[in-house]
């Protein structure tokens, strides 16, 4: 069993920063990738951003590349998503994940989901 409560989310104007959280538990057997994935409205959930839990391998999708940044600290149980230049495209509900095998983020693979967090940007 593995539990995902992400935070961290909010409004911000475009150009500005925020910085997502996700509390994790259980067996790291059971999330060798974690990693973000958003959706909105009328859209397919997509990922943004993966990591290999045991090495820190990251992987990110060609439209944050540049502008996020995935890291974990296990020693607070915690997985974040650091973006930056935020635009108005990426407005969406980002969701937490963990999964086992390859850790590109795609979510045919995905395990555990978070209940997710909103980020809006504004222009």
């Amino acid at each position: 069993l593995v539990e995902l409560v992400e935070s961290g989310g909010g409004s911000v104007q475009a150009g500005g920063s925020l910085r997502l959280s996700c509390l994790f538990s259980g067996s790291t057997q059971l999330r060798t990738c974690m990693g973000w994935f958003r959706q909105v409205p009328g859209k397919e959930r997509e990922g943004v951003a993966g990591i290999k839990t045991g090495d820190g391998s990251t992987y990110h999708a060609d439209a944050v590349k540049g502008r996020v940044t995935i890291s974990q600290d296990n020693s607070k149980n915690t997985l974040y998503l650091e973006m930056s230049s935020l635009k108005p495209e990426d407005t969406a509900m980002y969701y937490c994940a963990a999964w086992i095998g390859y850790c590109y983020p795609n979510r045919a693979f995905v395990s555990y989901w978070g209940q997710g967090t909103q980020v809006t940007v504004s222009s």
